[in-house]
């Protein structure tokens, strides 16, 4: 049987790499001569989602299946409260999570839009790595 911190080190892991597939199919979308805006803010909001969730795995703070990044926030809170309060704006993206998936009374999105949605995903990353780095090299590389 494997260590606890072992396991909870490797699915934050897990989440990371998830996360850090979501930030570059963002700035991909972002990157073409007609960028798919929705669809890149989608994947920031993903990975801001998943970095903030490798972060309460670490911290092994329950949370449920949920997009809002408020409540993920709250959650973090409890763990690191200057942090939390520090990536207050994420929650900016709460509505590329579902809300511009489909038709209705969202406006059209600009490639701005996009661009601040990829570097407010950018920020949770950064932060996320700062308070994982060391964590992450932990026994359980071999």
């Amino acid at each position: 049987m494997r260590p606890r911190d072992e396991v909870i080190r490797d699915l934050a892991r897990q989440w990371l790499t998830k996360a850090d597939q979501d930030l570059a199919v963002a700035a991909h979308l972002l990157s073409e001569d007609a960028p798919f805006l929705t669809a890149a803010a989608f994947h920031a909001q993903q990975a801001a989602e998943k970095y903030l969730k490798a972060l309460l795995v670490r911290h092994q703070v329950e949370f449920p299946k949920t997009h809002d990044l408020g409540e993920l926030l709250d959650l973090l809170a409890t763990a690191d409260a200057a942090l939390a309060q520090q990536l207050r704006a994420a929650e900016g993206l709460n509505p590329y999570a579902v809300d511009t998936r489909y038709p209705g009374d969202c406006p059209e999105m600009t490639v701005q839009d996009g661009r601040q949605a990829v570097a407010l995903a950018t920020q949770v990353k950064e932060q996320v790595f700062l308070r994982l780095g060391a964590y992450l090299q932990g026994p359980s590389d071999r």
